[in-house]
């Protein structure tokens, strides 16, 4: 070979070395890229390596594992709680398997569930004596079932045992993209059918996006709904979190008809969504009530750490995205890295994690079943995969203690049945029962 074809040799290999390259480095962006805050770590990661770091993760205590961020809480209680450990023998049993995303559920009947299945919207019955199974109950609406959307959250009508009513929420298809709605239909006597469905609210504006519908709903005593919605994830219909005219990022209270409840905190303005209760929130994915002081409490995810405990207070405001604990799945700061809330005029959290628990649906345990859970919180953790248990005295979380560990499972949602049964349902189909020893069956 003479030295002038070397030298090409040399050059053109060097330059399918160099593209070859480049093309990897742009696959790699242009896969960050298109999951940047789409909770692609937190929500629907199912990397092996995500997981086997969080199995690892999920044997430390929120007061000894590694933090990610380096702000500082707002008071000392505000996060890494002492860890604490359930005296009394547990019996944890897996009564279903097989079924897919089981993103919400309701005991409509003793033992007995109301189970959605998110991608294929479908609704269920599951018994937790015989852990049967039904066909799934027909009339349940069309969905939009891209990504985080699909068939969400179930309840119930206070007075389901004349009424009947079953209320969902879901991800629906219309004009300018997606929202989160709330319909309700009538289970019939004989359990096969939802009729007479409705779509009686949508939390506008729609956008063309698959990701952050939030979506649980919870009756309050006077038989008026709180929906909870996410703030679409994207930057910037993200900032609508913010805006008293858009239902995104928002706490909503309505009636069984899908009005504005009288006593809501905007009712009066009219440069604001009657619906509105609070606002300035990212993506709540569980909401219950506090069973010793009533108030209504939600769990929302952050971004990269900086999941966030709230307790709901109307017309507040809680800071998203303009502050938060968290950062960015780029490593980025959001907004210069201001966390503190109450220094720029909004309310704290309870509590946040540092780093993330994803946390989903959750529930108080208000039962005497198990005399030390009494008045803790249960919350599903997506990733790292296990059920957080909350003990909390006075409003402040005092001990944190981490259930379900080695099931690698991403707990989904959580609900305490009326005999004090602990249930959890996993986005990979199993529904999981936690009872006192002995006590199970």
């Amino acid at each position: 070979m003479t030295k002038v074809s070397w030298s090409r040799f040399m050059f053109f290999t060097m330059l399918i070395f160099v593209l070859a390259l480049a093309a990897c480095s742009n696959d790699d962006t242009s896969d960050e890229a298109s999951t940047d805050d789409s909770d692609a770590v937190t929500e629907e990661s199912a990397d092996e390596n995500a997981n086997e770091s969080s199995d690892e993760d999920a044997n430390e205590s929120a007061e000894s594992e590694p933090k990610v961020t380096e702000f500082e809480p707002a008071f000392p209680e505000q996060t890494r709680a002492p860890e604490v450990e359930t005296e009394t023998e547990l019996d944890v049993e897996v009564v279903v398997e097989g079924l897919g995303v089981s993103w919400g559920m309701e005991e409509f009947d003793t033992n007995r569930l109301l189970v959605t299945q998110r991608d294929s919207a479908e609704l269920l019955i599951v018994n937790l004596e015989d852990g049967s199974v039904s066909d799934p109950i027909e009339g349940t609406p069309e969905v939009n079932n891209e990504s985080q959307g699909g068939l969400l959250d179930v309840t119930i009508a206070p007075d389901f045992d004349e009424s009947r009513y079953v209320f969902m929420t879901f991800s629906q298809d219309i004009e300018g993209g997606t929202v989160t709605a709330v319909g309700k239909g009538v289970l019939s006597e004989d359990e096969a059918s939802l009729e007479d469905f409705e779509v009686i609210f949508q939390a506008t504006p729609a956008y063309d996006g698959t990701l952050h519908y939030g979506g649980r709903i919870i009756f309050d005593e006077d038989g008026n709904l709180f929906l909870t919605t996410g703030e679409r994830s994207d930057d910037p219909i993200r900032e609508r979190a913010q805006d008293l005219d858009a239902y995104l990022g928002k706490v909503i209270h309505i009636t069984q008809d899908g009005e504005a409840v009288e006593s809501n905190p905007y009712i009066e303005d009219e440069d604001a969504l009657d619906g509105i209760y609070s606002y300035g929130h990212r993506n709540i994915q569980g909401v219950d009530f506090n069973p010793e002081t009533g108030d209504l409490w939600i769990v929302e995810f952050g971004p990269q750490a900086g999941d966030e405990l709230n307790i709901i207070e109307p017309g507040s405001n809680y800071g998203w995205p303009i502050v938060s604990y968290g950062i960015e799945y780029s490593g980025e700061l959001i907004n210069d890295g201001i966390a503190e809330h109450e220094a720029q005029g909004f309310v704290e959290p309870v509590y946040y994690w540092d780093p993330t628990s994803a946390p989903s649906g959750m529930s108080f345990y208000d039962n005497d079943a198990i005399p030390e859970w009494e008045n803790n919180l249960f919350i599903g953790g997506l990733l790292p995969n296990y059920i957080v248990r909350v003990v909390i005295e006075n409003d402040i979380i005092v001990g944190e203690e981490r259930l379900l560990t080695e099931e690698g499972e991403r707990f989904r949602d959580i609900l305490v049945t009326e005999d004090g049964a602990l249930v959890a349902t996993t986005d990979g189909g199993k529904v999981y029962k936690i009872t006192a020893a002995g006590e199970g069956n």
